[in-house]
């Protein structure tokens, strides 16, 4: 069974698409998260769930 770590990030109505796919492509290069979820409020504003894989270390011995 996968396990998931989970970042929400909020951004702002005044957030460009521009600087969202910016901030978003940095956490995916650097972070190896994905996106999860992504919610377009009415007034402009974005909720987005980023989530990656939790590796779990195995005792060998």
């Amino acid at each position: 069974m996968l396990d998931y770590s989970y970042m929400d990030i909020y951004l702002p109505r005044d957030t460009s698409r521009e600087v969202a796919r910016q901030m978003l492509t940095e956490h995916a290069q650097h972070g190896s998260w994905e996106i999860d979820r992504l919610r377009l409020y009415p007034d402009g504003s974005r909720r987005v769930r980023l989530r990656r894989k939790v590796i779990r270390a195995v005792r060998t011995m």
